[in-house]
């Protein structure tokens, strides 16, 4: 399955191009569905009637009323904890949903039309980057901390519990927080298998301007640090070269600016024309001249090379694609067997490689877009030479 991403600043125009790449992708013969989660239908809007599609399928979520069942499944689960301490439970009607429910409906329809088999390319409108960004981290994030909160392996002692905690004289977790906690983690672990596939990549879409460029830069970076790979950069609501206008030429002169910068940055950049109006239905989408998304580029690597210390030892480099960061923006923290990297406004918390588990960090540097992290094995760690 090809996944597509969509993504870029507010007001970029990104579910219009979400709509004519996953139209273009079903007039290309593909089984496409195009997902969206937003309250106002923009999705809706642009594509027009769904049945004058045909190949295509659009999903708009719904996570208010996911977000409501999963809380009152959760309070059931809990009644004679909740009963314990007197809670008062809460009814449907009551609940609202909480920020991030949109994000989560998102991830959970990408894992399901992963699990079912039944496209070949799916487009997911995203929300504007910096949200984009945090959703598609989550999973990482959640299962850390599930791994920390709850270990695994603590469930081999659940026959002991009620002796442990009659030792301890503190209730021991109950065994269905820990299931709770293995369900979770496997829904998680398949969303991450979506996101981290090699066939899922990211596309950005601005408005080619000095707003659009720093947008653009600082989603380069926080994809980067994700391992997420930007197949394109989508150059959105392209002015007309020549104007009469004189206010129209300056701005097609500033687009044409920013474009040039693009074009040698980045690999691959698209360009889609300002049409004159808000595009809607099937014939404004084919004129902006969006194609089927094509095969992905090769997964984003991060490799550990091996190079010799000033002293004549071996040393070892982790490298770490960062494009468009600067050494200012940069932070490096090593946590036990974790590496806390921070690019401009995003971090990451990273499990280092085995090798470097038994190693210390010797210095760091950025080159060519890349953040070189060297190692030293550490004597006390390292097995000695006979």
């Amino acid at each position: 399955m090809r996944t597509l991403l969509i993504t870029g600043p507010g007001g970029s125009g990104r579910t219009t191009v979400a709509a004519a790449t996953a139209l273009a992708a079903a007039r290309a013969g593909h089984r496409t569905l195009v997902i969206s989660a937003d309250r106002a239908d923009t999705l809706g809007a642009v594509l027009g009637a769904p049945a004058a599609h045909p190949g295509l399928t659009a999903l708009r979520l719904a996570p208010d009323d996911r977000f409501r069942d999963d809380l009152l499944a959760l309070q059931e689960r809990a009644a004679s904890a909740l009963d314990l301490l007197g809670a008062e439970r809460l009814d449907g009607e009551e609940l609202t949903p909480l920020p991030g429910a949109e994000e989560l409906a998102l991830l959970r329809a990408l894992r399901d039309a992963a699990r079912d088999d039944a496209y070949d390319t799916v487009v997911v409108d995203l929300p504007a980057t910096p949200r984009a960004l945090a959703a598609l981290a989550l999973p990482e994030q959640l299962r850390r901390y599930l791994r920390r909160l709850l270990p695994p392996e603590r469930q081999a002692a659940r026959a002991l519990r009620p002796m442990l905690g009659r030792l301890a004289g503190v209730p021991m977790p109950a065994a269905w927080l820990y299931e709770t906690a293995a369900r979770r983690e496997d829904e998680l672990a398949a969303v991450q298998r979506v996101i981290e596939d090699p066939a899922t990549t990211v596309r950005l879409v601005a408005e080619p301007g000095p707003a659009g460029a720093d947008a653009v830069r600082t989603a380069a970076t926080g994809l980067a640090l994700q391992g997420l790979r930007t197949d394109r950069v989508v150059a959105n609501r392209i002015l007309p070269d020549a104007s009469p206008d004189t206010w129209l030429a300056g701005l097609s002169a500033q687009q044409h600016k920013t474009l040039d910068e693009w074009e040698s940055t980045y690999d691959h950049v698209g360009r889609v024309p300002h049409l004159g109006h808000d595009p809607r239905g099937a014939d404004d989408l084919a004129a902006l001249g969006l194609t089927a998304p094509a095969a992905a580029p090769a997964p984003a690597a991060w490799p550990v090379t091996e190079a010799p210390a000033d002293d004549g030892s071996h040393a070892y480099v982790w490298h770490i694609p960062l494009p468009c960061v600067t050494r200012e923006e940069l932070g490096l923290i090593r946590r036990g067997d974790e590496l806390v990297v921070t690019a401009g406004p995003y971090r990451r918390i990273v499990t280092l490689p085995s090798a470097l588990r038994r190693c210390t960090v010797a210095g760091a540097g950025l080159r060519e877009g890349e953040l070189r992290v060297r190692f030293a094995p550490d004597p006390d760690l390292w097995p000695r030479e006979r």
